[in-house]
């Protein structure tokens, strides 16, 4: 088997189980391994380290697989889906029906994302590791879930930092792909085909949720909507209206299929318009809201990005707080892991200082506890939330 020998003191992270291996760590590649193919980790002083999948157009050379001697083949695959089911089981109660099975890295399979929508799987292989060992992906997942049906949703620009081109198209069988979903008892209408990365925001779960305290007989503007679940569960929670605001006009036809499904058919309006430009028309014309959910798309991809994401965020913020009403309620997101939570919040303070108002946090948020964040891999965390109230 090839070998990756790494740079005198680099095997430090590894030690610590970090599952990433970059190009500068590494002092020579001995044999000729291909894009994907299972390597060895051997530090500068000879100590084997771990097996990992060898990625040779990627600054991330390689990712770990394990940190066992050990064969990465099927009985590796059903292992870990396997143990990732077990976990999710005591997360997922009988009310829900979707959740996400594998998280990359944080499951022991870098790379890999694996999401279930009722009775269909959808997967995206953004690594070169686990698009090398795609056939026997499929065949752990057709072991671990039998006759459900798989689709692949790789048609991502990050499958490029791989050089690896982006797919879609069914693996296993064929379904729908407009698949009625169940979360906390409510009905939820996903794309598999067309809708965001798999189809769904599965990593709000939660925070849908617990934004229910903070709408009942409240005016809501749910910006960056998407299909409107979070709309949906503040009218479920005794909201007096929802205005639900997204650049997607097909976004917002799901959306009104969603309302209609849970039996809504007021207290609502779908506005496709640009949340910055909306926002602004609210602060002319002095419409206000109760209560503000700010969940926008990344704004960043790179840390050359980062300056204009923060700009981004700051101006969002304070053009929310500005029409918010006194003793009214933002949520406010972000889902780029470049920004951490600590800049996020300084972020928010500054927007409150430029608002003109007084705020406090009463409450942060995280991603659905199906998106779990291991100990050695910070980076898994990305989703941070901020209930801010305004005095």
């Amino acid at each position: 088997m090839a070998q990756i020998i790494l740079q005198p003191g680099r095997e430090k992270s590894l030690l610590r189980r970090h599952p990433w291996i970059f190009s500068r760590a590494i002092k020579q590649v001995e044999g000729t391994p291909n894009s994907g193919d299972t390597v060895d980790v051997i530090s500068a002083k000879g100590q084997w380290l771990a097996k990992a999948a060898y990625s040779p157009k990627s600054q991330i050379r390689a990712r770990v697989w394990s940190f066992e001697n050990r064969e990465i083949d099927l009985e590796f695959f059903i292992e870990k889906l396997t143990q990732a089911k077990q976990i999710r089981q005591g997360l997922i109660q009988d009310k829900s029906d979707a959740y996400r099975l594998i998280a990359g890295e944080s499951d022991s399979l870098p790379g890999l994302t694996i999401d279930i929508f009722a009775n269909v799987i959808v997967g995206q292989f953004l690594s070169a590791g686990v698009e090398r060992w795609k056939k026997l992906i499929v065949q752990a997942l057709q072991t671990v879930f039998p006759d459900m049906p798989i689709y692949e949703r790789s048609d991502v620009d990050v499958r490029k930092k791989e050089g690896l081109k982006p797919v879609k198209g069914w693996l296993s069988g064929e379904s729908d792909f407009k698949i009625w979903i169940k979360e906390n008892n409510l009905k939820i209408l996903v794309d598999i085909d067309k809708g965001h990365k798999t189809g769904f925001y599965l990593d709000q779960r939660e925070n849908r949720q617990k934004a229910a305290k903070y709408v009942k007989n409240k005016s809501v503007l749910n910006c960056f909507s998407y299909t409107g679940t979070f709309g949906l569960y503040a009218l479920q929670n005794q909201a007096t209206s929802v205005t639900n605001v997204d650049v997607s006009q097909n976004a917002l036809d799901t959306a009104e299929l969603n309302y209609k499904e849970n039996g809504f058919s007021t207290g609502y309006t779908n506005v496709n318009a640009d949340v910055f430009k909306l926002l602004r028309e609210y602060k002319q014309d002095g419409t206000q809201f109760d209560t503000i959910i700010l969940d926008p798309p990344k704004f960043v991809e790179n840390q050359r990005q980062l300056v204009s994401a923060c700009r981004g965020y700051k101006d969002i913020n304070m053009l929310a707080l500005q029409i918010l009403k006194p003793g009214g309620t933002l949520l406010t997101f972000s889902c780029s892991g470049l920004v951490e939570a600590d800049l996020f919040q300084k972020v928010v303070a500054d927007a409150a200082l430029d608002a003109g108002v007084q705020a406090q946090i009463v409450e942060k948020l995280t991603q659905a506890q199906d998106h779990p964040i291991s100990l050695n891999y910070p980076e898994a965390f990305y989703l941070k939330g901020l209930v801010v109230k305004k005095i």
